[in-house]
């Protein structure tokens, strides 16, 4: 059962309203929520989320730089051994969610995703 959850901005992209409101609803829905902030590195992000111990960590990417950020994620949590699923949120065109599960994502959630989509899909994963 997912409990604790990182929540990240990788890259440059330097909104992060959308996260934050996210991690409003995830806490109103019980969840224990730790946010990295903006312009994180893929590396920074992997430590973290080790260090935290979370069970889950979500990346918010709204600069189009998904596909790059994703494959890099997915090295660096093999090459760090934390297990953990990880998904991807923010300005993802629907064409590109089937290549970004198929590189590491648990899930991918395509722009206009309703928060609510989001929190049940965390309530839904057991590990």
């Amino acid at each position: 059962m997912i409990k604790k959850i990182l929540l990240a901005k990788p890259g440059l992209d330097g909104h992060d309203v959308g996260v934050k409101v996210l991690a409003h609803a995830l806490k109103n829905a019980g969840f224990e929520v730790v946010y990295t902030g903006l312009r994180k590195s893929i590396e920074d992000i992997v430590s973290r989320a080790k260090k935290e111990n979370v069970d889950a960590i979500g990346l918010s990417i709204l600069s189009g730089t998904h596909g790059i950020l994703c494959e890099k994620m997915n090295d660096e949590m093999l090459k760090s051994k934390v297990n953990v699923p990880w998904i991807v949120g923010g300005n993802i065109p629907a064409q590109d969610v089937d290549a970004l599960e198929k590189n590491g994502a648990q899930k991918a959630f395509a722009t206009g995703t309703q928060i609510e989509t989001v929190i049940e899909y965390f309530k839904s994963i057991k590990n």
